[in-house]
Parts: C-alpha cells; structure tokens; sequence
C-alpha cells in the first residue's frame, strides 16, 4: 500500500474529507455536524455517527454560554488537558478538574463516595456558569442529577460521554431524562477524548459566530 504524502497543516482537512466521503448519503443537520465530526475524527468510530444525543437547541444554549465566559468543569484531568486553551481564552472561557485536589480526596474518603461525586459539589459550591464535560464517571453524571433535580446546581451543558460497563448507559439516560441541555454519547462507548473532542467543537464553533 502506498503512502500518502500529507502538510502537517493539511492532515486534519484530509481526515475531514475522508470522514464526509465515508459518511456517503448519511447526513447531518448544520448545527450538530461539527460535533459529530470531530468525534469521529477523535476516536476513528463511525458509530457516533449514530450514538450522539442532543437536546434540543441544545447547540445554541452551548455557543451563547461560551460567547459569556463559562466556566468548563471536566471529571479527569485528561479532557482537562485535551482542551483547546487558546480557544477558551478566544472567549474569556476557563477550564478546571477538581479529581486530584486534596480536599476533594479528603472528603471523598470520608464520606465514602467517588472523587467524581464530590467534585459535582465542588463545582456547585462555585456559583458559577458551568458546561461540566464527564468522560469517564458514571458517579459525576448521577450526583449532577441529583443536583438538577434539587434545583440549586443547574450546568448550562452537560456532556456525557463516560465510557464503561458499570452504571455508565443508565446514567446516560438519566442525564437525557433530566431535562438539562445536554450531548450524550448514549451507549456504552465515549472517554475523556470525545469529551475533550466536544468542548473543542463547541468552541470551534463560537469562533465563527
């Protein structure tokens, strides 16, 4: 098989093509292709394609967070790193993982529950603007909904894109049933990656608006 010779500026343009011409009559609408195909390209797995869920208007509620400066919260300290930082400075955006601070992990370890869990109340202690982006913790999704449904905490956006067996399709479905502007990778496939890859899309995005 020969190789093709590609810019480093062009490989992410090439990919693109590659995916839309692979896609062949499956299209998407305008507002959520981007997402789609960023996830895709992230991961090489057209199945998103198919297991991308999004409430609706929920692009929209996104872009007009990010154009006021939300705050991204992200469960692993990997999709914290994934995403663009130039992109959020672009819109006066930041972005934090709570997991590996001390007393997230004290409290944790006292109450006997998950890091994830804890970092929700963290975040909800902030009183900010949040878009929480969950790549791996089931927990983080459930104690989001649990906050949702008190009506003290509401995130502007939750991506849910944890990637497992344990718990991760139910608390999925519980984030889509709560009501809350959500993208959902439904299923058991996402990571901190597609989760990364969303916000990035998202952001992307407001760029050029």
């Amino acid at each position: 098989m020969e190789l093709e010779y590609i810019l480093p500026n062009d490989i992410e343009r090439r990919s693109f093509e590659i995916i839309e011409a692979e896609l062949g009559d499956r299209k998407l609408p305008d507002d959520i292709k981007p997402i789609v195909m960023r996830a895709i390209h992230t991961t090489a797995d057209f199945d998103y394609y198919d297991n991308l869920f999004f409430s609706k208007n929920v692009v929209k509620t996104a872009l007009l967070a990010i154009n006021e400066g939300v705050m991204f919260v992200t469960d692993t300290n990997m999709a914290k790193a994934g995403i663009n930082k130039a992109a959020l400075a672009r819109h006066g955006c930041t972005v934090e993982c709570f997991m590996a601070d001390s007393d997230v992990a004290l409290e944790a370890n006292e109450k006997g529950i998950t890091r994830a869990a804890v970092s929700v109340d963290k975040a909800a202690s902030l009183g900010k603007d949040i878009i929480y982006a969950v790549g791996n913790a089931p927990t983080a999704l459930i104690r989001l909904k649990e906050h949702i449904e008190m009506g003290g905490f509401v995130p502007r956006l939750v991506i849910g894109m944890p990637v497992g067996f344990v718990n991760v399709v139910q608390s999925k479905e519980m984030i889509i049933e709560s009501g809350v502007p959500c993208i959902v990778a439904r299923g058991r496939k996402g990571g901190s990656n597609v989760a990364a890859a969303i916000c990035n899309a998202l952001l992307y995005m407001a760029d050029k608006k």
